[in-house]
């Protein structure tokens, strides 16, 4: 593909933190790109700035937090030259985002319902209400009526991330950004959401940037691999030549790690990770 297929490309970005112990910059030159279609697997220990690369994206840092310089272009716009209420048109309708923990993403006092028909960026609020049924049901969510009428607390971990998915994609977002969605769940629960999150690409034709600690489990999903350390992508390519000759020694310590970093491997995974080693 050339560069006209690029729906993002990040270059130089350099996100910094200003606090009572001074200034940290979490990332420091970060460049990337992602594809139509394409799944971008983002793969770090935990602290390297995964998490922060993905609300760099999306301009949500926290109150210290401010990108000090490089360019984030989305469809060819630079979202750093973006009005505050011209990103808000962007989170949500053209790139979604599961977060690392449903429970913390969802308001406790209001029904997960009234919250997905409050996602929906367009149209009267019986057809938002129709969408959020179809979208529940889509996930794979037996019972969407019941799931309208609930609250957060009243759901399993591993529904209420369906619920979380069904958010993110219910208005047909060009690229979804899903950090760690898997790491607070059963090792049988991660199988299903990685499984759906295929399926629910695949649906859509979106992009995605799949953020893991987790080299085994990524090898399930990634076309493409970017291994990151210390605010820094220290390798990038397809994911099965980064399988087959990993060229850093963070990516062959993520390696020889992935049988036992986190949970085990997802049912498939071990087939998986032997076919991209052959």
């Amino acid at each position: 593909m050339n560069t006209g297929d690029r729906l993002l490309e990040i270059s130089e970005l350099r996100t910094c933190f200003v606090g009572r112990g001074g200034r940290v910059e979490p990332l420091r030159g970060i460049g990337l790109h992602i594809e139509a279609g394409q799944t971008l697997a983002l793969v770090g220990e935990s602290g390297c700035g995964k998490s922060t690369l993905a609300l760099s994206i999306l301009r949500l840092l926290p109150e210290r937090g401010h990108i000090c310089s490089g360019n984030i272009r989305f469809e060819g716009r630079d979202l750093l030259q973006l009005s505050e209420r011209d990103m808000r048109q962007i989170r949500g309708r053209d790139v979604g985002m599961v977060f690392q923990d449903p429970r913390s993403a969802f308001h406790p006092l209001m029904t997960l319902g009234d919250q997905l028909i409050e996602a929906v960026k367009e149209g009267p609020k019986a057809e938002k209400k129709q969408r959020a049924l179809d979208m529940l049901e889509s996930v794979g969510l037996a019972d969407p009526s019941r799931v309208m009428k609930s609250y957060s607390f009243e759901l399993s971990g591993g529904m209420l991330q369906r619920v979380m998915i069904a958010m993110a994609l219910i208005n047909r977002p060009k690229l979804l950004i899903a950090d760690e969605p898997t790491t607070a769940l059963d090792v049988t629960v991660q199988s299903d959401i990685l499984q759906l999150l295929k399926k629910m690409k695949a649906h859509f034709g979106m992009s995605m940037l799949f953020i893991s600690h987790d080299l085994g489990v990524v090898a399930e999903i990634a076309d493409r691999v970017a291994v990151m350390h210390k605010g820094q992508i220290v390798e990038c390519g397809d994911a099965k030549r980064v399988y087959r000759k990993p060229e850093h020694e963070v990516t062959r310590h993520l390696l020889s790690m992935a049988p036992v970093l986190g949970q085990p491997l997802p049912r498939g995974g071990e087939k998986m990770k032997e076919a991209v080693l052959s």
